[in-house]
């Protein structure tokens, strides 16, 4: 069996990075992709799904490094089910209604920003060091 997801979008803020106590980095942030169409109502529909994302070892030294809240990133990972579920990990929010998270787990992680745009790395040699910015035309998917 094999699982992939690739999500394109923008860190909701910036990551939070900490050390296994095997010194082991481990970083996350959360990603915000969205999608625009327009109903047979002729009315414009905006949709947002946010992710949140767990990056390991030297690539999440990178990760934090380099990133911030607003970096445009390609995350290519796996979906990290809640144990208990199956599913999304579920919370209750403080006004007691119920939410869900898409973990995902990072294979790779591409910086799609440049430092013009948002502060953030504009290349490097390694895989996931980053990749230079497309245009939205350029995207094959």
């Amino acid at each position: 069996m094999y699982q992939k997801i690739i999500i394109v979008g923008n860190l909701g803020r910036d990551p939070e990075m900490r050390y296994m106590p095997d010194g082991t980095a481990v970083t996350n942030f959360s990603v915000a992709s969205s999608r625009r169409w327009t109903g047979q109502d002729g009315q414009q529909h905006d949709e947002t799904t946010w992710f949140r994302i767990e990056v390991w070892r030297r690539q999440a030294e990178t990760v934090n490094q380099y990133l911030t809240k607003g970096s445009k990133v390609l995350v290519e990972g796996r979906i990290k089910p809640d144990p208990n579920t199956g599913g999304p990990r579920l919370w209750t929010r403080q006004d007691g209604t119920i939410g869900a998270n898409f973990e995902v787990v990072a294979d790779t992680v591409r910086f799609l920003s440049s430092r013009a745009d948002d502060g953030g790395y504009s290349g490097g040699g390694e895989e996931y060091s980053g990749a230079p910015a497309q245009e939205e035309d350029d995207i094959p998917f």
